[in-house]
């Protein structure tokens, strides 16, 4: 049963991401028919007021870090990741020690570094906001990190992506933990959906790698403006003034996959322009991007983007 849960902090708490817990654990709803928890803000000096990353405002635990080794919930809400700034080594202890004990650790964004810290990422799946999944890969190798997803649930460690991915962690964990019906009530009171479809890819935006070699860099500057075009790489070879061989070995070098994926996810995010600016039909949409026709584009948008074409424009078209 999920019953008290210790919202631990850190100094540069992210006020956004320490309410979604508050917001999902701490108010008292049960006048409505829905679980009450046993809610407290931690700090390794209660009393002690914590700064922010919102200037001006701070925080001020009521409680020490004793109350972590009874919890049944340790949630981390997000801080900065910076060179320079480093976790209380108190926090990290206390995290730790909450987990040994049993407790499920929730970590909202970059909350997941501080899990990280104290050895909790090791050898398992997470995730974190998608500007940061390099780094948390890069400073946990142990951890396998998935950048795609919004959150990531291995069992008594729940990991999720930016800002409002922790939502959907925290009521999925209500949901497994105390049911359906309390997820949707909490869902409801927010006045957010009980659970999302697709990932964080949906938000991610992919840029045009660039290309040193000469050749290659016109290429695919003409390449992106020409996109509703039939092309083989053996044409692009030529355009290059390379040999097929010579173009294909380059082009993975300098742009980290082949001339075909390249030229998909290109189509893919031009038609994600398209979805967001106009209301042009799903098949002319394919027929700009060269796809040619709306099923052989809602078939590669699923697979890079993680939510059907007519999805994606209900979410971010300018008419929404």
């Amino acid at each position: 049963m999920l019953s008290k849960v210790a919202v631990v902090l850190n100094d540069r708490l992210a006020m956004f991401e320490f309410g979604v817990v508050c917001e999902v654990f701490g108010l008292d709803r049960t006048a409505d028919g829905l679980p009450g928890f046993d809610f407290r803000v931690c700090g390794s000096e209660p009393g002690k007021p914590l700064r922010s990353t919102s200037p001006g405002v701070s925080v001020t635990p009521d409680y020490g870090l004793d109350e972590l080794a009874h919890a049944d919930l340790v949630a981390i809400p997000a801080f900065p990741i910076h060179v320079d700034h480093a976790y209380d080594p108190q926090v990290v202890e206390a995290v730790r020690a909450a987990a040994a004990a049993g407790a499920i650790v929730l970590t909202v964004c970059s909350g997941a570094f501080l899990a990280g810290a104290a050895g909790l990422l090791d050898g398992r799946k997470c995730t974190t906001h998608w500007r940061y999944v390099d780094k948390l890969a890069t400073q946990f190798p142990a951890a396998t990190v998935d950048p795609d997803v919004l959150f990531v649930d291995e069992g008594n460690l729940i990991t999720s992506a930016g800002t409002a991915a922790g939502i959907d962690a925290c009521l999925h964990l209500v949901r497994r933990e105390i049911g359906t019906a309390a997820a949707n009530g909490i869902a409801r009171r927010m006045v957010v959906p009980p659970q999302r479809d697709g990932g964080q890819r949906q938000f991610i935006e992919q840029p045009v790698p660039a290309c040193t070699t000469a050749g290659l860099a016109s290429t695919l500057s003409w390449l992106t403006e020409n996109l509703a075009e039939a092309h083989t790489v053996e044409d692009l070879a030529a355009r290059a003034g390379m040999s097929t061989r010579t173009f294909a070995r380059r082009f993975a070098a300098e742009a980290g996959t082949t001339p075909v994926k390249w030229l998909t996810t290109q189509r893919v995010l031009f038609a994600k322009q398209l979805l967001e600016a106009t209301e042009l039909p799903l098949d002319r949409v394919a027929d700009r991007c060269g796809f040619g026709s709306g099923a052989l584009l809602r078939h590669h948008f699923q697979r890079q983007v993680g939510i059907a074409p007519t999805e994606y424009r209900r979410r971010f078209g300018a008419s929404r």
